[in-house]
């Protein structure tokens, strides 16, 4: 019996260690590649979301932002927040990012649950740090940012232009309303 149990328990860890790599994997879409060099103190501050695709956390949300900011030890915080369109409330979230393996290229991992990250991959942005396009691990999530509630179309259309190259389905992108009636 207490073979079994070893051999039970064994495998029970085994699996639990899988499935927590596998939760904290982070990666970029094939043939995707992180701006470089990148500098994290121009990204740091306000971005207004633009577009996305849609995935379950923020289903029914307009008014979409997130600020970075940089503590006094180097890490950064994460705090997005926008307003439910469904439960008119703001609903917030709060988490933590690195840099991937500490480079200066574009990768981040961010993570709004404890031990889990996701790929957080900056593929374009501007000069100046006012527009970013943002890939996920894959080709289910990806981001149009600007630090205004709006962007000029040249910026649109070359994001839009390198997403569907990568095979984002573009078509799909969710265009993030910004009432300014909501504060």
């Amino acid at each position: 019996m207490n073979k079994k149990l070893l051999v039970l328990g064994a495998a029970a860890s085994a699996a639990a260690a899988y499935l927590l790599y596998n939760n904290t994997k982070v990666s970029i879409p094939k043939g995707a590649k992180a701006i470089s060099p990148f500098d994290v103190q121009k990204f740091m501050g306000t971005w207004y979301e633009i577009a996305r695709l849609d995935y379950r956390f923020e289903h029914y949300l307009s008014n979409v932002s997130a600020t970075y900011s940089l503590d006094e030890d180097g890490k950064i915080k994460v705090d997005n927040k926008g307003y439910d369109t469904r439960k008119y409330r703001w609903k917030e979230s709060v988490g933590k990012a690195a840099l991937v393996n500490g480079g200066d290229d574009g990768r981040l991992k961010v993570s709004f649950a404890g031990p889990f990250y996701s790929g957080y991959n900056v593929i374009d942005i501007d000069e100046k740090y006012q527009y970013a396009l943002v890939a996920g691990n894959n080709l289910n999530y990806i981001w149009i940012l600007s630090r205004t509630r709006t962007i000029p179309e040249d910026i649109k259309n070359r994001f839009l232009a390198l997403a569907a190259g990568l095979g984002y389905d573009t078509g799909a992108l969710i265009w993030t309303r910004h009432d300014s009636y909501i504060a």
